[in-house]
């Protein structure tokens, strides 16, 4: 997916793929990464990407969204019927599909007429429910790695066939799924498999609910039609911190996080096929946003005005043609703005992050000494008497993350504010990103990228021998968690190879977990069943059993974690959360 691209609305996508050969559909996803790789020039409502020295894609976003197919232009020969248009709208982000209002369709115009009373589900939302639960089941068949661009069509053409139903909650949690299949093939730093399989979970679930919901409940089922995606005008940004990005399928940069007077938080990131040398040196590259030329390590600390802005719903900022930036001071941890993010307590931001907002908790701690854990050293810290475990954010030992923390652990005594992110568990635990500097309080430390040195310490400090962590009595959930999680990149047939591990599902049993163990078998079970016909041949796999045994077993998961998790902070208990 290319920010540099204008959005497509679901509609259109779904088109141009199922305009497609069988021919052109095998060639799609390279045809994708291919037209990823091209340049992009923007010129007014207009984006050209330079498919070859001799031909262009026309992508005409009149009001900065592409919502209708004529709109994608191509001048190769096989247009308007080649590889290239649908390639196009493939690779570009997913907009609202909201059709103007003199194209409302007659199921809308009931909707908006129709009493407020209980009501029952209409045959066309029933069958478009039934479309997205279908396609959605698809694409955790196939898991992230094998869901492609057709794949990614055909669940966006279930989203619009449910929003012109009526179903506008179950359209947005398809749409939300593509996204989110599409940042997991890209390697954006933004994507979260905690938040995809999230994403999954939801969708299924509400398309499962539907046919079967009637009264006041069905109200909530098909939702409200939010606003469509729009720029977010002028901005004064405060710098907060940055942090490299280094992942395993290749891609390297950095994003910095900024903050508005109000608190809200923005990103701006530089992300890019790359190694470990890239994720450090990102950091000194000036950031792509208007004509700044304020590097990340200097937005880290300084502000920014914005005009123009374009964000997208995770708050990174857009770089487009039309949007300008220049350098505005910047303000200390402790100053306002910024000072206003540490004063709500721990317990409220993760009871936030728990509720599906922004994991970023902004902490102040007292260093109490080293840590071991089974996945190396940390730092203990209380936070308002909360022991609370500081663990790195990334190993890799091209990036500064251990040294700093080891470093960190030598300040035994000292008070300072941090910025981590939650690892939710039953024990306190979160991964440190930034702190205020151990000696001087009107400096701050990017624990990623700055490398702290004896000096910094204060004076006699000496890092104590470590102490291994207090065990916790952890329900084993993970033995189920992990299946889960398995098969959102690796879809059913990892599950299928894999199979359950001895004693997995007794164990589970055997601590209390009884529910849980029965999922998990009825998850391998539904993974594996492969029926054959009369001459021994393999029958396509049950898509639908499967897709409902995954998402008991999610749904079950994320009520427990979320659960013990706001125990460990002492947050207010998780409401659990029915897709």
């Amino acid at each position: 997916m290319s920010p540099d691209l204008p959005p497509v609305v679901p509609s259109v996508t779904a088109e141009l793929v199922a305009a497609l050969s069988p021919r052109l559909r095998k060639r799609l996803d390279a045809g994708v990464t291919k037209l990823l790789a091209r340049p992009v020039v923007r010129d007014g409502d207009t984006v050209r990407i330079a498919v070859d020295d001799d031909t262009d894609v026309e992508l005409r976003a009149p009001g900065g969204t592409v919502t209708d197919a004529d709109a994608i232009h191509c001048g190769c020969l096989l247009a308007p019927g080649c590889l290239h248009r649908a390639a196009a709208a493939s690779a570009a982000p997913v907009a609202e599909d909201t059709p103007a209002p003199a194209e409302a369709t007659e199921t809308e115009k009931d909707a908006e007429t129709a009493p407020a009373e209980p009501d029952a589900v209409t045959p066309e939302q029933r069958a478009a429910a039934r479309a997205v639960f279908d396609a959605a089941a698809a694409v955790l068949e196939a898991g992230t790695d094998g869901a492609g661009a057709v794949l990614q069509a055909e669940l966006l053409q279930a989203a619009h066939a449910a929003r012109l139903a009526g179903l506008p909650r179950a359209s947005a949690a398809a749409v939300s799924v593509v996204t989110g299949v599409r940042a997991a093939r890209s390697a954006d730093p933004a994507h979260r498999l905690t938040d995809l399989a999230g994403a999954l979970s939801g969708v299924l679930g509400v398309a499962h609910r539907i046919p079967h919901t009637t009264g006041p409940g069905l109200t909530g089922l098909r939702g409200t039609v939010r606003q469509p995606y729009r720029t977010d005008g002028s901005l004064r940004l405060y710098g907060l911190f940055s942090e490299p990005v280094l992942t395993a399928t290749g891609y390297a940069g950095a994003v910095t996080w900024t903050a508005d007077a109000d608190g809200r938080l923005y990103t701006v990131s530089d992300v890019a096929p790359g190694g470990p040398a890239r994720a450090t040196g990102a950091a000194d590259r000036a950031v792509r946003i208007g004509d700044t030329a304020l590097t990340h390590r200097e937005l880290s600390r300084a502000g920014l005005a914005v005009s123009g802005a374009t964000v997208s719903p995770t708050g990174r900022l857009g770089a487009g043609a039309g949007v300008r930036a220049v350098r505005a001071s910047g303000a200390a941890w402790r100053a306002e703005p910024l000072d206003r993010l540490w004063t709500v307590s721990a317990a409220e931001q993760v009871a936030r992050a728990l509720g599906g907002g922004q994991d970023l908790l902004f902490l102040e701690v007292t260093l109490a000494g080293p840590v071991r854990e089974a996945t190396g050293d940390g730092v203990l810290a209380d936070c308002a008497g909360l022991p609370l475990r500081l663990v790195t954010a990334h190993d890799d030992p091209a990036l500064p993350y251990r040294d700093n923390l080891r470093l960190l652990a030598a300040a035994g005594g000292r008070r300072l504010r941090i910025v981590a992110r939650l690892a939710p568990g039953p024990a306190p635990r979160a991964l440190l990103l930034a702190a205020e500097h151990p000696t001087d309080p009107d400096a701050r430390v990017d624990l990623g990228l700055d490398r702290l040195q004896h000096a910094d310490l204060p004076k006699g400090a000496v890092t104590p021998r470590s102490r291994p962590a207090r065990a916790v009595d952890e329900a084993p959930l993970h033995l189920l968690r992990r299946r889960v999680h398995q098969a959102v990149p690796g879809g059913r047939r990892v599950l299928a190879v894999a199979g359950s591990g001895p004693g997995d599902a007794a164990r589970l049993r055997r601590l209390g977990l009884a529910t849980a163990g029965d999922l998990l078998d009825d998850l391998h079970a539904a993974a594996a069943d492969r029926s054959r016909d009369p001459f021994g041949r393999l029958l396509p796999a049950d898509t639908d059993r499967f897709a409902r045994a995954w998402l008991a077993a999610a749904v079950y998961t994320d009520a427990v974690e979320r659960a013990l998790c706001a125990a460990a902070w002492g947050a207010a208990a998780p409401a659990v959360p029915i897709p």
